[in-house]
């Protein structure tokens, strides 16, 4: 397991965004020691209100304001996704580290000058991708890398929830000037893209995709709604055209396929993201809602189910859990291990050859993908992936 014994004290971290994921990224730094100086919230009264209630004892005005702050070397992005742009701009002119939430901009174009900021910067960058910091990933990851599963033939999964899937849900996400022209595939599907990608080693070349708007008309609440909470009375209608689910086909670069699926309107699914990697010597497979246990399975001997358990995982597993086998370790956990990475970093003030986490040059391309998704799906014909930088 990672050295648990790190000081983080003197790395002092603002967030911007104070609702769910907000409060996850507050969570897990608190627990590494990493002091919260301050919040910035969708409006200076909210702000004030929600780091009462987080127990952050300083509230900024504005963006600008938080920038002057000098105890404040890490800013944690966690606004609506149309926000990360420019505000991710700012911070890296302001000279701090950055931790972005996913998808890193609202397309290609946007995502291409992040990177090219901050390769110029001497700031420590990150996308948000936590489920890579899911322990068995990483072990799944270096056992890919290794060989054990031989040529990675096909890769399959999905990510499902049901927070939308009635007609009365609603989250800023469902609007195309917040969220972006796509939902699902931006929101949960660049999270199964991102880790697919990280774990077989593999980016699609080229995809397929068709779309979904299965409620194209929703009651939207006359107040704020936080993500996953369940909007209270009947609000007015609201014509909408962002995907609720999606099918994607894909090619590999080594010649693997893969498919695809999201979905936010599928019942009794609350947060599960599966894989499946078929390789020529062995299979694996993996699932978000039980994250303790990676499948494994054979042709010729008894399949597998390999727990959670640093003493049985690669050194890559083992460094990313934190607790004894036997103790689950679940979302929250994820990104206590992705920011320790991440901190791990900013105490040298550049990134490790052998950290993890994902990069600017990662949301890149999964912004690539999602633009080649838009027009596959428009065009009803497979679309080759841009190419990388």
């Amino acid at each position: 397991m990672q050295d648990l014994m790190v000081d983080f004290s003197q790395i002092g971290a603002a967030v911007i965004g104070t609702g769910f994921i907000g409060t996850v990224h507050i969570g897990a730094l608190r627990r590494l020691g990493v002091p919260i100086i301050g919040v910035l919230g969708s409006t200076p009264e909210q702000g004030t209100i929600r780091a009462a209630k987080l127990g952050v004892a300083k509230s900024y005005g504005s963006l600008e304001q938080l920038l002057t702050d000098p105890d404040v070397q890490v800013v944690h992005v966690t606004s609506p996704n149309h926000l990360h742009y420019p505000q991710v701009k700012q911070i890296l002119a302001a000279g701090r580290h950055i931790v972005c939430e996913k998808p890193l901009a609202m397309n290609a174009d946007q995502s291409f000058e992040m990177v090219q900021l901050s390769k110029s910067s001497s700031s420590v960058t990150a996308v948000c991708y936590n489920t890579r910091f899911y322990a068995l990933n990483q072990h799944a990851s270096r056992m890919v890398a290794n060989g054990e599963l031989g040529e990675v033939r096909l890769i399959t999964g999905h990510y499902h929830q049901d927070w939308l899937a009635k007609d009365s849900d609603w989250n800023w996400r469902l609007e195309t000037e917040a969220g972006g022209p796509l939902r699902s595939v931006g929101d949960i599907g660049t999270h199964w893209m991102d880790l697919a990608s990280f774990v077989t080693g593999l980016r699609p070349q080229a995809v397929m995709a068709e779309l979904a708007t299965f409620i194209p008309l929703r009651q939207k609440p006359t107040g704020p709604v936080e993500t996953f909470v369940k909007a209270g009375g009947h609000g007015r209608d609201q014509k909408i055209t962002t995907d609720d689910a999606a099918i994607i086909l894909m090619k590999f670069s080594n010649g693997a396929r893969g498919v695809m699926s999201t979905s936010q309107v599928s019942h009794g699914h609350k947060n599960d993201l599966q894989w499946n990697i078929a390789g020529s010597a062995a299979t694996a497979a993996w699932r978000s809602e039980a994250p303790d246990q990676l499948w494994i399975g054979h042709r010729d001997q008894p399949n597998q189910i390999l727990l959670r358990d640093p003493a049985l995982m690669n050194t890559l597993g083992s460094a990313a859990t934190t607790l004894p086998a036997g103790h689950i370790e679940g979302f929250a956990d994820s990104f206590f291990a992705l920011f320790r990475q991440i901190y791990g970093d900013v105490t040298s003030k550049k990134r490790s050859p052998t950290s993890t986490y994902a990069s600017f040059e990662d949301g890149h391309h999964q912004m690539l993908f999602c633009d080649a998704v838009l027009k596959s799906a428009k065009a009803g014909a497979w679309v080759n992936v841009g190419d990388m930088l």
